[in-house]
């Protein structure tokens, strides 16, 4: 059985084999997106991005799916992540409960027993508490009359509240513990949900006389809820929110994530509000790819979970000074965590929700796209504006957007932090260099201040890092030409994966050949192919059942599962145009493509059949083959070496005697280097 590291949720490696025993990718992605079979694989429209001609395709026999198009490739599991934006459980839950798998669970220790069984409890109870708010809005006199009628003054309609599972909670003191208690719900678990309280030695109910706005998380269950009164109450806070435990940290939530997922996914961009009738509101406009801040500070996990969607954020806010100021906010985070922000002021001390119904959904999205600011950009213009004719404010303006671009740290932002240095320094009218100095003393100063918290090892390794980076440039070509010669190492790689299993002479496998042939580790550069081999190598030891492609792509290793899902992609289907033509000029009506072998040839009139077979070889195993040429390739590259190697040497002053040997060691290798190249039928320039 494969060994598996287990996850923070603790689902059994016995679980995780029965759900990879019983994948099947064209029923999973065929789920979500209308698939057609062609050949041996199946189309469709990519569900990753917008497209009229079918570029995704999905293979079975090797169980991975390739966008032509935008280029997502992956796995069954990869997939239920990448669209529904679940984590790896999450996806391996949502495939077990598809396929009746019950999920069997590990814990280390009675510590971490409890805390799961107690986050599942509280979902279960969050679902309980969502159904009681929901039938109190939808099916009481006091739900309808004010709840109900608060959400339709807002110009909801009912199918938007149904969807946002909106509800109401009753003035009555107990109403939700009396219904609690009578299903046995653990009173400690109603306390620490906070859907109740205590007060004077009994059970309240916490949200009384608000309507309910309940919190999902990324697969659709129920975190915890906003609660807003709706009587005027100056002694009591506008909005009430489940008070932080183990599944409701308030830090990493973003309202109506769920909900929105897909269509950020699609859009490429996140439009962030402050709060829940904002998003509920563009909602029902159709304006879906947006989420709420809960009006509260952006945090890092928050923009963690946007850049999980996408790296374009465009921030609404009001256009009063408060807004300008909650916007800002978060502006150095963003930027740290490599996303491009965009701003947009609502006019007439209006907010998202009263704007979008004042104006309707097409102006709204007008005004949205017309009016995008730079974010730092117009950072810059609200503190030139703050400072006036200061220059005291001035000094302190020019340091603050220094350190703001130093902030854009990524390698692949470089140019992006250039250009900003660049327009920064037009608008505050100072020298560019200056700017760029300044640029750089923030980015030294924060390094160094991270390196006094890091082990010695991280420093130096940074330190490495650094130094590379700015040998290279910044220049992306110049990553390209590191992996410029890895090819053969991908392609040893591929046919390990591909044909690792497969019976070879002597009784050993394929796999058993390539491991016995091939030349040293240190002829390899790709790190990614080195782990892969050592891996399968370690695999093939200790457990030869399981060495074998599938392990790789559903490996739990992303680094791993995504490298064998790109070398086993499919990109040298049969054209359409090449069977046409193919079946026109032979006169065959049937898709030769959909034939056995078998009928291929019985289809053959008289005296083509052998003629025919030598030219397209179909149904041949070229297993043989594709082995001796990859491993044959990776020899000759050693050769090639040892040759520069070698010819550098000779270059140096040696002794007769030494020289006599450099040169017999070049022609013996000459001499490999013909045969290698005469097997493959490739050619050397002698």
């Amino acid at each position: 059985m494969p060994r598996y590291i287990c996850s923070p949720a603790m689902i059994s490696p016995q679980t995780i084999q029965q759900i990879l025993a019983r994948l099947d990718i064209v029923d999973v992605v065929g789920s979500f997106i209308k698939l057609k079979r062609r050949g041996s694989n199946y189309i469709g429209n990519c569900p990753f991005h917008n497209e009229k001609t079918p570029s995704f395709t999905v293979s079975p026999s090797k169980e991975i799916y390739k966008c032509f198009g935008c280029g997502k490739s992956g796995n069954t599991i990869s997939f239920v992540m990448e669209h529904e934006k679940y984590s790896y459980v999450d996806a391996l839950k949502w495939l077990a409960n598809r396929y009746g798998i019950e999920i069997e669970e590990t814990f280390v220790s009675d510590e971490q027993r409890q805390q799961y069984q107690t986050a599942d409890s509280l979902y279960i109870l969050n679902n309980f508490a969502g159904q009681f708010f929901t039938r109190q809005l939808f099916e009481t006199e006091e739900g309808q009359d004010i709840g109900l009628s608060y959400f339709k003054e807002r110009g909801f309609r009912e199918e938007i509240i149904r969807k946002f599972q909106l509800g109401y909670a009753p003035e009555q003191r107990d109403a939700l513990v009396q219904e609690a208690k009578a299903k046995q719900y653990n009173p400690e678990l109603l306390l620490k949900s906070g859907l109740v309280a205590e007060r004077n030695g009994q059970l309240t109910d916490n949200y009384r006389g608000r309507v309910i706005f309940p919190i999902h998380n990324s697969s659709g269950k129920i975190l915890g809820f906003g609660a807003r009164i709706l009587k005027a109450n100056d002694r009591a806070p506008k909005y009430i929110n489940t008070p932080e435990n183990e599944i409701y940290v308030k830090s990493k939530i973003l309202y109506g994530s769920y909900f929105a997922r897909t269509a950020i996914d699609k859009a490429d961009e996140c439009l962030l509000v402050e709060g829940y009738t904002d998003v509920v509101s563009l909602h029902q406009a159709g304006i879906e790819n947006v989420v709420a801040s809960g009006g509260t500070s952006l945090t890092t996990d928050q923009l963690r979970l946007i850049r999980k969607y996408t790296n374009n954020l465009t921030i609404i806010y009001d256009g009063d000074a408060a807004g300008v100021k909650a916007a800002l906010r978060g502006l150095d985070m963003a930027l740290e965590e490599g996303l491009n922000v965009k701003l947009v002021l609502i006019p007439d001390k209006e907010d998202p929700d009263s704007y979008v119904n004042k104006v309707g959904a097409t102006a709204f999205r007008e005004f949205i796209d017309t009016n995008k600011k730079d974010f730092i950009l117009f950072q810059l213009e609200v503190a030139l504006k703050d400072a006036g004719g200061d220059s005291v404010k001035k000094s302190e303006v020019v340091n603050k957007m220094a350190e703001t671009i130093s902030r854009i740290n990524k390698l692949e932002d470089f140019t992006r932090q250039q250009d900003y240095i660049r327009q920064c320094a037009q608008i505050l009218q100072i020298d560019e260099g200056g700017m760029h100095s300044l640029v750089n003393k923030f980015i030294r100063d924060r390094i160094s201040t991270q390196e006094r918290k890091l082990p010695f090892e991280d420093a130096a390794q940074r330190e490495e890092n650094a130094r590379k980076a700015e040998e290279a440039n910044y220049e992306e070509a110049t990553f390209n030409l590191m992996f410029k010669d890895d090819l053969q190492e991908k392609e040893i790689a591929r046919v390990l994966l591909e044909h690792g299993d497969k019976p070879w002479e002597d009784g050993r496998k394929v796999a058993n050949y390539i491991f016995d042939e091939m030349v040293d580790e240190s002829l390899m550069d790709n790190q990614e192919v080195i782990k892969l081999l050592n891996a399968f190598k370690e695999l093939l030891q200790h457990d030869p059942e399981h060495a074998n492609k599938n392990y790789f792509v559903y490996h739990q290793d992303t680094g791993l599962s995504t490298l064998a899902v790109s070398l086993l992609n499919f990109p040298y289907e049969e054209s359409e145009h090449w069977r046409r033509e193919f079946s026109q000029n032979t006169g065959f009506q049937k898709n030769l493509f959909e034939q056995s072998y078998e009928d291929f040839i019985r289809t053959l009139s008289p005296g083509n059949d052998e003629e025919l077979y030598k030219f397209l070889k179909i149904g041949e195993d070229k297993t043989s083959e594709k082995v001796l040429s990859a491993v044959n390739y990776l020899k000759l590259r050693k050769i090639k070496r040892m040759l520069l190697e070698n010819q550098v040497d000779m270059e140096k002053e040696h002794t007769p005697e030494e020289l006599n040997v450099l040169r017999e060691t070049h022609r013996h290798l000459k001499k490999m280097e013909m045969e290698l190249t005469q097997a493959l039928g490739t050619v050397v320039i002698r």
